[in-house]
Protein backbone atom coordinates (compact mmCIF):
# COMPACT_ATOMS: atom_id res chain seq x y z
CA UNK A 1 0.00 0.00 0.00
CA UNK A 2 1.69 3.21 -1.15
CA UNK A 3 1.12 6.35 1.17
CA UNK A 4 -2.46 7.58 0.80
CA UNK A 5 -2.98 11.34 -0.51
CA UNK A 6 -5.41 14.09 0.30
CA UNK A 7 -7.48 16.37 -1.83
CA UNK A 8 -7.47 19.64 0.27
CA UNK A 9 -11.24 21.02 -0.45
CA UNK A 10 -11.23 24.52 1.40
CA UNK A 11 -11.01 26.72 -1.53
CA UNK A 12 -14.34 24.94 -2.45
CA UNK A 13 -16.72 22.47 -0.48
CA UNK A 14 -15.41 23.04 2.62
CA UNK A 15 -17.32 26.70 2.72
CA UNK A 16 -19.71 25.68 -0.07
CA UNK A 17 -20.99 23.40 2.86
CA UNK A 18 -20.48 25.81 5.67
CA UNK A 19 -21.18 29.33 4.52
CA UNK A 20 -23.28 28.63 1.47
CA UNK A 21 -20.05 29.48 -0.66
CA UNK A 22 -18.96 33.04 0.34
CA UNK A 23 -15.67 32.62 0.94
CA UNK A 24 -14.10 35.62 -1.84
CA UNK A 25 -10.94 35.64 -3.79
CA UNK A 26 -9.28 37.96 -1.61
CA UNK A 27 -9.81 35.13 1.53
CA UNK A 28 -7.90 32.76 -0.65
CA UNK A 29 -5.10 34.24 -1.94
CA UNK A 30 -2.77 34.60 1.23
CA UNK A 31 -2.64 31.21 2.17
CA UNK A 32 -2.35 29.54 -1.83
CA UNK A 33 1.43 29.48 -1.22
CA UNK A 34 1.03 27.97 1.92
CA UNK A 35 -1.21 25.51 0.63
CA UNK A 36 0.81 24.74 -2.08
CA UNK A 37 3.89 23.47 -0.47
CA UNK A 38 1.88 20.96 1.55
CA UNK A 39 1.98 17.93 -1.00
CA UNK A 40 -1.58 17.88 -1.52
CA UNK A 41 -2.61 15.14 -4.44
CA UNK A 42 -4.83 18.22 -4.96
CA UNK A 43 -6.40 21.64 -4.27
CA UNK A 44 -10.37 21.47 -4.72
CA UNK A 45 -10.63 25.29 -5.63
CA UNK A 46 -13.76 25.53 -8.47
CA UNK A 47 -16.95 24.46 -9.45
CA UNK A 48 -19.85 23.44 -7.72
CA UNK A 49 -21.63 26.12 -5.99
CA UNK A 50 -18.38 28.33 -6.59
CA UNK A 51 -19.48 29.71 -10.02
CA UNK A 52 -22.75 31.00 -9.03
CA UNK A 53 -22.08 32.57 -5.89
CA UNK A 54 -19.15 34.38 -7.56
CA UNK A 55 -21.19 36.03 -9.81
CA UNK A 56 -24.79 36.40 -7.62
CA UNK A 57 -23.61 37.52 -4.76
CA UNK A 58 -19.80 38.59 -4.47
CA UNK A 59 -19.70 40.08 -7.89
CA UNK A 60 -16.45 38.02 -9.24
CA UNK A 61 -15.73 36.42 -12.03
CA UNK A 62 -15.14 32.81 -11.71
CA UNK A 63 -12.95 32.30 -14.54
CA UNK A 64 -10.36 35.43 -13.04
CA UNK A 65 -10.21 33.76 -9.89
CA UNK A 66 -9.16 30.11 -11.27
CA UNK A 67 -6.44 32.39 -13.12
CA UNK A 68 -5.42 34.12 -9.95
CA UNK A 69 -5.27 30.40 -7.93
CA UNK A 70 -3.86 28.47 -10.88
CA UNK A 71 -0.73 31.59 -11.06
CA UNK A 72 -0.55 31.24 -6.73
CA UNK A 73 -0.43 27.30 -6.54
CA UNK A 74 2.65 26.38 -9.07
CA UNK A 75 3.50 22.84 -7.79
CA UNK A 76 -0.43 21.28 -6.65
CA UNK A 77 -3.08 20.23 -9.02
CA UNK A 78 -6.22 22.07 -9.36
CA UNK A 79 -9.89 20.19 -8.91
CA UNK A 80 -13.54 21.24 -9.85
CA UNK A 81 -16.62 19.33 -9.44
CA UNK A 82 -19.23 19.34 -12.41
CA UNK A 83 -22.18 18.03 -12.61
CA UNK A 84 -22.03 16.06 -16.03
CA UNK A 85 -24.07 17.74 -18.84
CA UNK A 86 -25.84 19.97 -16.04
CA UNK A 87 -22.36 21.83 -15.69
CA UNK A 88 -22.56 24.31 -13.07
CA UNK A 89 -26.22 24.66 -13.02
CA UNK A 90 -29.68 23.03 -12.78
CA UNK A 91 -30.65 21.89 -16.36
CA UNK A 92 -29.14 19.86 -18.97
CA UNK A 93 -27.46 21.97 -22.07
CA UNK A 94 -26.35 20.99 -24.99
CA UNK A 95 -23.15 19.11 -26.05
CA UNK A 96 -21.67 21.99 -27.92
CA UNK A 97 -21.52 24.50 -24.52
CA UNK A 98 -20.79 21.22 -22.30
CA UNK A 99 -17.60 20.57 -24.61
CA UNK A 100 -16.81 24.04 -24.93
CA UNK A 101 -16.79 24.64 -21.10
CA UNK A 102 -14.55 21.68 -19.95
CA UNK A 103 -12.18 22.58 -22.93
CA UNK A 104 -11.87 26.20 -21.15
CA UNK A 105 -11.91 25.13 -17.46
CA UNK A 106 -9.02 23.28 -18.40
CA UNK A 107 -7.23 25.99 -20.29
CA UNK A 108 -7.76 28.24 -17.73
CA UNK A 109 -5.91 25.88 -15.05
CA UNK A 110 -7.96 23.17 -14.04
CA UNK A 111 -5.93 19.87 -13.54
CA UNK A 112 -8.73 17.11 -12.57
CA UNK A 113 -12.58 17.53 -13.31
CA UNK A 114 -14.81 15.90 -10.75
CA UNK A 115 -17.72 14.75 -13.06
CA UNK A 116 -21.23 13.22 -11.60
CA UNK A 117 -24.46 12.88 -12.55
CA UNK A 118 -27.30 12.81 -9.98
CA UNK A 119 -29.25 9.58 -11.31
CA UNK A 120 -25.87 7.80 -12.02
CA UNK A 121 -26.53 7.79 -15.11
CA UNK A 122 -23.08 7.48 -17.35
CA UNK A 123 -24.83 8.86 -20.57
CA UNK A 124 -24.95 12.02 -18.94
CA UNK A 125 -21.44 11.46 -17.81
CA UNK A 126 -20.22 10.78 -21.52
CA UNK A 127 -19.75 14.14 -23.49
CA UNK A 128 -18.03 15.57 -20.01
CA UNK A 129 -15.29 12.80 -20.20
CA UNK A 130 -14.44 12.90 -23.58
CA UNK A 131 -13.59 16.41 -23.94
CA UNK A 132 -11.68 16.13 -20.67
CA UNK A 133 -9.74 13.56 -22.31
CA UNK A 134 -9.22 15.39 -25.44
CA UNK A 135 -8.17 18.58 -23.64
CA UNK A 136 -5.51 16.43 -21.67
CA UNK A 137 -7.05 16.96 -18.57
CA UNK A 138 -7.53 14.25 -15.63
CA UNK A 139 -11.24 12.96 -15.69
CA UNK A 140 -12.22 11.81 -12.40
CA UNK A 141 -15.57 10.52 -12.25
CA UNK A 142 -17.93 9.68 -9.32
CA UNK A 143 -19.99 7.01 -8.27
CA UNK A 144 -22.73 9.13 -6.05
CA UNK A 145 -23.06 6.89 -2.61
CA UNK A 146 -26.80 6.38 -1.40
CA UNK A 147 -28.72 3.61 0.35
CA UNK A 148 -31.47 1.07 -1.19
CA UNK A 149 -32.92 -1.99 -2.02
CA UNK A 150 -31.13 -1.56 -5.38
CA UNK A 151 -27.73 0.58 -4.28
CA UNK A 152 -25.77 -2.65 -3.68
CA UNK A 153 -21.48 -3.10 -4.10
CA UNK A 154 -23.05 -4.99 -7.47
CA UNK A 155 -24.52 -1.22 -8.96
CA UNK A 156 -21.97 0.42 -8.02
CA UNK A 157 -19.38 -1.97 -8.97
CA UNK A 158 -21.00 -1.37 -12.08
CA UNK A 159 -21.48 2.02 -12.52
CA UNK A 160 -17.21 1.97 -12.00
CA UNK A 161 -16.67 -0.10 -14.68
CA UNK A 162 -19.02 1.38 -17.19
CA UNK A 163 -17.20 4.98 -16.23
CA UNK A 164 -13.83 3.12 -16.75
CA UNK A 165 -14.48 1.92 -20.00
CA UNK A 166 -15.83 5.92 -20.93
CA UNK A 167 -12.10 6.49 -20.27
CA UNK A 168 -12.48 7.78 -16.70
CA UNK A 169 -8.58 8.32 -14.89
CA UNK A 170 -10.18 7.62 -11.40
CA UNK A 171 -13.29 6.82 -9.70
CA UNK A 172 -14.77 8.65 -6.65
CA UNK A 173 -17.14 7.44 -4.39
CA UNK A 174 -19.21 10.77 -3.45
CA UNK A 175 -21.33 10.56 -0.27
CA UNK A 176 -22.76 13.81 -0.59
CA UNK A 177 -25.17 13.12 2.30
CA UNK A 178 -22.79 11.63 4.73
CA UNK A 179 -24.37 8.05 4.95
CA UNK A 180 -21.34 6.07 4.11
CA UNK A 181 -20.69 4.15 7.35
CA UNK A 182 -17.07 2.78 7.94
CA UNK A 183 -17.50 -1.05 7.17
CA UNK A 184 -19.91 -0.47 4.41
CA UNK A 185 -16.80 1.81 3.27
CA UNK A 186 -14.57 -0.91 3.96
CA UNK A 187 -16.64 -3.13 1.80
CA UNK A 188 -17.13 -1.11 -0.86
CA UNK A 189 -13.33 0.03 -1.37
CA UNK A 190 -12.87 -3.84 -1.21
CA UNK A 191 -14.81 -4.23 -4.57
CA UNK A 192 -13.81 -1.32 -6.15
CA UNK A 193 -10.48 -1.91 -6.00
CA UNK A 194 -10.96 -5.87 -6.57
CA UNK A 195 -12.86 -4.73 -9.78
CA UNK A 196 -11.28 -1.46 -11.50
CA UNK A 197 -7.44 -0.86 -11.93
CA UNK A 198 -7.82 2.91 -11.68
CA UNK A 199 -7.62 4.65 -8.70
CA UNK A 200 -10.26 4.94 -5.86
CA UNK A 201 -11.01 8.59 -4.21
CA UNK A 202 -13.37 9.16 -1.23
CA UNK A 203 -15.77 12.43 -0.23
CA UNK A 204 -17.96 12.69 2.37
CA UNK A 205 -19.38 14.81 4.97
CA UNK A 206 -18.79 14.77 8.42
CA UNK A 207 -22.91 15.97 9.07
CA UNK A 208 -23.54 12.23 11.03
CA UNK A 209 -20.17 12.27 12.64
CA UNK A 210 -18.82 9.20 11.57
CA UNK A 211 -16.53 10.53 8.42
CA UNK A 212 -13.51 9.95 9.80
CA UNK A 213 -13.99 6.79 11.18
CA UNK A 214 -15.11 5.95 7.22
CA UNK A 215 -12.02 7.30 5.97
CA UNK A 216 -10.00 4.87 8.24
CA UNK A 217 -11.44 1.79 7.09
CA UNK A 218 -11.62 2.85 3.86
CA UNK A 219 -7.86 3.50 4.02
CA UNK A 220 -7.48 0.19 5.42
CA UNK A 221 -9.02 -1.05 2.22
CA UNK A 222 -7.14 0.53 0.35
CA UNK A 223 -8.30 3.88 -1.00
CA UNK A 224 -6.03 5.78 -2.66
CA UNK A 225 -7.19 9.65 -2.11
CA UNK A 226 -9.50 11.22 0.49
CA UNK A 227 -11.17 14.72 0.65
CA UNK A 228 -10.49 16.30 3.67
CA UNK A 229 -10.63 19.90 4.97
CA UNK A 230 -8.73 22.13 7.20
CA UNK A 231 -9.45 22.14 10.78
CA UNK A 232 -11.23 25.97 11.06
CA UNK A 233 -13.40 25.03 8.19
CA UNK A 234 -13.98 20.87 8.67
CA UNK A 235 -16.51 18.90 10.71
CA UNK A 236 -20.31 19.43 10.38
CA UNK A 237 -21.58 19.69 7.19
CA UNK A 238 -18.01 20.09 5.52
CA UNK A 239 -15.13 17.51 5.11
CA UNK A 240 -13.19 15.36 7.69
CA UNK A 241 -10.41 17.69 8.82
CA UNK A 242 -6.76 16.85 7.30
CA UNK A 243 -4.23 17.46 10.21
CA UNK A 244 -5.68 15.03 12.70
CA UNK A 245 -6.00 12.10 9.53
CA UNK A 246 -2.25 13.48 9.02
CA UNK A 247 -1.22 12.72 12.68
CA UNK A 248 -3.22 9.29 12.63
CA UNK A 249 -1.25 7.77 9.87
CA UNK A 250 2.04 9.61 11.14
CA UNK A 251 4.03 6.61 11.21
CA UNK A 252 2.14 3.86 9.37
CA UNK A 253 2.68 2.40 5.95
CA UNK A 254 -0.32 5.00 4.76
CA UNK A 255 2.18 8.17 6.11
CA UNK A 256 0.77 10.99 4.05
CA UNK A 257 4.13 12.41 4.29
CA UNK A 258 3.08 16.06 5.12
CA UNK A 259 4.38 18.49 7.62
CA UNK A 260 1.93 19.16 10.41
CA UNK A 261 3.61 22.70 11.24
CA UNK A 262 2.71 23.70 7.84
CA UNK A 263 -0.99 22.20 8.26
CA UNK A 264 -1.33 24.01 11.78
CA UNK A 265 0.20 27.49 10.48
CA UNK A 266 -2.89 27.39 7.17
CA UNK A 267 -5.23 26.41 10.18
CA UNK A 268 -4.11 29.44 12.19
CA UNK A 269 -4.86 31.64 8.96
CA UNK A 270 -8.44 30.72 9.04
CA UNK A 271 -9.23 30.52 12.57
CA UNK A 272 -9.54 34.51 12.91
CA UNK A 273 -11.42 34.12 9.25
CA UNK A 274 -13.84 31.59 10.64
CA UNK A 275 -14.59 33.91 13.64
CA UNK A 276 -15.38 36.52 11.00
CA UNK A 277 -17.29 34.06 9.33
CA UNK A 278 -19.58 33.90 12.47
CA UNK A 279 -19.77 37.32 13.33
CA UNK A 280 -21.23 38.17 9.84
CA UNK A 281 -23.45 35.47 10.14
CA UNK A 282 -22.37 33.80 7.34
CA UNK A 283 -21.77 30.49 9.42
CA UNK A 284 -24.25 29.04 12.15
CA UNK A 285 -22.60 27.40 14.43
CA UNK A 286 -25.50 24.68 14.14
CA UNK A 287 -24.13 23.27 11.04
CA UNK A 288 -20.83 22.19 12.78
CA UNK A 289 -22.14 19.65 15.03
CA UNK A 290 -23.19 16.35 14.53
CA UNK A 291 -27.15 15.39 13.24
CA UNK A 292 -27.49 11.66 13.54
CA UNK A 293 -31.02 11.93 11.71
CA UNK A 294 -29.03 11.97 8.31
CA UNK A 295 -28.60 8.20 9.03
CA UNK A 296 -32.03 8.32 10.69
CA UNK A 297 -33.91 9.05 7.63
CA UNK A 298 -31.31 8.80 5.09
CA UNK A 299 -31.77 12.44 3.92
CA UNK A 300 -29.36 14.96 3.76
CA UNK A 301 -29.10 18.23 6.05
CA UNK A 302 -30.06 20.67 3.57
CA UNK A 303 -33.11 18.35 2.40
CA UNK A 304 -34.07 18.17 6.19
CA UNK A 305 -34.40 21.87 6.91
CA UNK A 306 -35.98 22.60 3.60
CA UNK A 307 -38.83 20.32 4.32
CA UNK A 308 -39.10 21.57 7.43
CA UNK A 309 -39.20 25.70 5.73
CA UNK A 310 -41.92 24.37 3.49
CA UNK A 311 -44.04 22.96 6.27
CA UNK A 312 -43.79 26.26 8.07
CA UNK A 313 -44.95 28.46 4.65
CA UNK A 314 -48.18 26.07 4.70
CA UNK A 315 -48.58 26.35 8.56
CA UNK A 316 -48.25 22.45 8.85
CA UNK A 317 -45.29 21.77 10.99
CA UNK A 318 -47.00 19.19 12.64
CA UNK A 319 -47.07 17.25 9.67
CA UNK A 320 -42.95 16.94 9.85
CA UNK A 321 -42.92 13.24 10.79
CA UNK A 322 -45.61 12.77 7.87
CA UNK A 323 -43.48 13.89 5.32
CA UNK A 324 -40.50 12.15 6.37
CA UNK A 325 -42.57 8.74 6.02
CA UNK A 326 -43.51 9.65 2.96
CA UNK A 327 -39.62 10.63 1.47
CA UNK A 328 -38.95 7.15 1.29
CA UNK A 329 -42.26 6.03 -0.58
CA UNK A 330 -41.58 8.77 -3.15
CA UNK A 331 -37.72 8.03 -3.50
CA UNK A 332 -39.24 4.24 -3.87
CA UNK A 333 -42.13 5.36 -6.77
CA UNK A 334 -39.36 7.51 -8.18
CA UNK A 335 -36.82 4.51 -9.02
CA UNK A 336 -34.73 5.24 -6.29
CA UNK A 337 -32.83 8.21 -7.21
CA UNK A 338 -29.96 8.83 -4.81
CA UNK A 339 -30.78 12.29 -2.88
CA UNK A 340 -28.19 14.93 -4.52
CA UNK A 341 -29.20 18.40 -6.17
CA UNK A 342 -31.67 18.21 -7.84
CA UNK A 343 -33.25 14.92 -6.57
CA UNK A 344 -33.44 15.82 -3.12
CA UNK A 345 -35.81 19.05 -3.96
CA UNK A 346 -37.73 17.01 -6.13
CA UNK A 347 -38.83 13.80 -4.05
CA UNK A 348 -38.87 16.30 -0.99
CA UNK A 349 -40.83 18.95 -2.35
CA UNK A 350 -42.89 16.36 -3.78
CA UNK A 351 -43.56 14.24 -0.21
CA UNK A 352 -44.22 18.04 1.22
CA UNK A 353 -47.31 18.13 -1.45
CA UNK A 354 -48.56 14.35 -1.12
CA UNK A 355 -48.73 15.03 2.58
CA UNK A 356 -50.09 18.87 2.75
CA UNK A 357 -52.96 18.16 0.07
CA UNK A 358 -54.26 14.93 1.45
CA UNK A 359 -53.91 13.23 -1.60
CA UNK A 360 -51.21 11.50 -2.95
CA UNK A 361 -50.14 13.40 -6.33
CA UNK A 362 -52.68 15.49 -6.30
CA UNK A 363 -50.50 18.08 -7.25
CA UNK A 364 -47.09 17.18 -9.15
CA UNK A 365 -44.52 20.17 -9.74
CA UNK A 366 -43.22 20.11 -13.78
CA UNK A 367 -39.50 18.82 -11.94
CA UNK A 368 -40.93 15.71 -10.71
CA UNK A 369 -42.77 15.32 -13.86
CA UNK A 370 -39.63 15.87 -15.73
CA UNK A 371 -37.97 13.28 -13.62
CA UNK A 372 -40.29 10.84 -14.20
CA UNK A 373 -40.91 11.42 -17.89
CA UNK A 374 -36.74 10.44 -18.14
CA UNK A 375 -35.68 14.26 -18.63
CA UNK A 376 -32.92 14.01 -16.49
CA UNK A 377 -32.07 10.34 -17.38
CA UNK A 378 -32.54 6.81 -16.30
CA UNK A 379 -33.47 6.56 -12.96
CA UNK A 380 -31.64 3.94 -11.23
CA UNK A 381 -34.92 1.23 -10.37
CA UNK A 382 -37.33 1.67 -13.07
CA UNK A 383 -40.53 4.06 -12.56
CA UNK A 384 -43.66 1.62 -11.39
CA UNK A 385 -46.07 1.84 -14.48
CA UNK A 386 -48.88 3.18 -12.76
CA UNK A 387 -46.98 6.13 -11.03
CA UNK A 388 -45.63 6.64 -14.63
CA UNK A 389 -49.54 6.82 -15.99
CA UNK A 390 -50.77 8.47 -12.79
CA UNK A 391 -47.98 11.48 -13.97
CA UNK A 392 -47.24 11.16 -17.33
CA UNK A 393 -51.21 11.48 -18.05
CA UNK A 394 -50.23 9.30 -21.79
CA UNK A 395 -47.00 11.64 -22.51
CA UNK A 396 -44.51 9.19 -23.62
CA UNK A 397 -41.04 9.03 -21.31
CA UNK A 398 -38.18 9.30 -23.00
CA UNK A 399 -35.74 6.53 -23.43
CA UNK A 400 -32.82 8.31 -24.94
CA UNK A 401 -29.89 10.24 -23.70
CA UNK A 402 -31.82 13.64 -22.70
CA UNK A 403 -28.83 15.71 -24.31
CA UNK A 404 -29.39 14.04 -27.96
CA UNK A 405 -33.00 15.82 -27.49
CA UNK A 406 -31.12 19.71 -27.07
CA UNK A 407 -30.11 21.67 -30.45
CA UNK A 408 -26.46 22.89 -30.52
CA UNK A 409 -27.04 26.59 -28.72
CA UNK A 410 -23.42 27.87 -28.21
CA UNK A 411 -23.79 30.20 -31.38
CA UNK A 412 -27.33 31.45 -30.26
CA UNK A 413 -26.14 32.26 -26.87
CA UNK A 414 -22.73 34.23 -28.31
CA UNK A 415 -24.88 36.06 -30.73
CA UNK A 416 -27.64 37.01 -27.34
CA UNK A 417 -24.93 38.39 -24.70
CA UNK A 418 -22.32 39.63 -27.47
CA UNK A 419 -23.06 43.47 -26.25
CA UNK A 420 -21.50 42.33 -22.81
CA UNK A 421 -18.61 40.05 -23.79
CA UNK A 422 -14.62 40.97 -23.05
CA UNK A 423 -13.59 37.84 -23.27
CA UNK A 424 -14.60 34.23 -24.41
CA UNK A 425 -15.03 32.48 -21.49
CA UNK A 426 -18.40 35.26 -20.66
CA UNK A 427 -20.36 33.41 -23.55
CA UNK A 428 -20.06 30.10 -20.95
CA UNK A 429 -21.07 32.28 -17.51
CA UNK A 430 -24.14 33.66 -19.55
CA UNK A 431 -25.05 29.77 -20.70
CA UNK A 432 -25.34 28.61 -17.80
CA UNK A 433 -26.94 31.78 -15.65
CA UNK A 434 -28.21 34.27 -18.47
CA UNK A 435 -29.55 36.67 -15.77
CA UNK A 436 -27.36 36.59 -13.08
CA UNK A 437 -23.93 36.66 -15.27
CA UNK A 438 -25.78 40.22 -17.13
CA UNK A 439 -26.00 41.55 -13.84
CA UNK A 440 -22.75 41.09 -13.08
CA UNK A 441 -21.66 41.93 -17.06
CA UNK A 442 -23.46 45.30 -16.16
CA UNK A 443 -21.93 45.92 -12.87
CA UNK A 444 -18.12 44.91 -14.23
CA UNK A 445 -19.12 47.76 -17.07
CA UNK A 446 -20.12 50.00 -14.44
CA UNK A 447 -17.35 49.58 -12.41
CA UNK A 448 -14.57 50.08 -15.37
CA UNK A 449 -16.28 53.30 -16.56
CA UNK A 450 -15.76 54.87 -13.26
CA UNK A 451 -12.07 53.34 -12.70
CA UNK A 452 -11.30 55.15 -16.38
CA UNK A 453 -13.03 58.46 -15.44
CA UNK A 454 -11.04 58.20 -12.22
CA UNK A 455 -8.44 58.16 -14.63
CA UNK A 456 -9.07 60.68 -16.72
CA UNK A 457 -9.55 63.64 -13.97
CA UNK A 458 -6.23 62.51 -12.89
CA UNK A 459 -4.47 62.82 -15.09
CA UNK A 460 -5.71 66.28 -15.87
CA UNK A 461 -4.80 67.86 -12.66
CA UNK A 462 -1.93 70.21 -12.60
CA UNK A 463 1.13 68.65 -11.35
CA UNK A 464 3.88 70.60 -9.15
CA UNK A 465 7.56 70.56 -10.81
Amino acid sequence: MAKVQITETVLRDAHQSLIATRMKTEHMLPIIEKLDKVGYFSLECWGGATFDSSLRFLDEDPWERLRIIRKGAKNTKLQMLLRGQNLLGYKHYADDVVEYFVQKAIANGIDIVRIFDALNDVRNIETAIKTCKKEKGHAQAAVCYTISPVHDLDHFVKTAKDLVDLGADSICIKDMAGLLLPYPAYDLVKALKENVDIPIQLHTHYTSGVASMTYLKAIEAGVDIVDCAISPLAMGTSQPPTEPLVATLKGTEYDTGFDLRLLSEIADYYKPLKEKFIEQKLLDVKVMGVDVNTLKYQVPGGMLSNLVSQLKQSNQSDKFEDVLNEVPKVRAEFGYPPLVTPTSQIVGTQAVMNVISGERYKMVPKESKALVKGEYGKTPAPIPKEIQELILKGEEPITCRPADLIEPELDKIRNEMKVYMEQEEDILSYALFPQVAENYFKYRQAKKYKIDNNLVDYENQTHPV
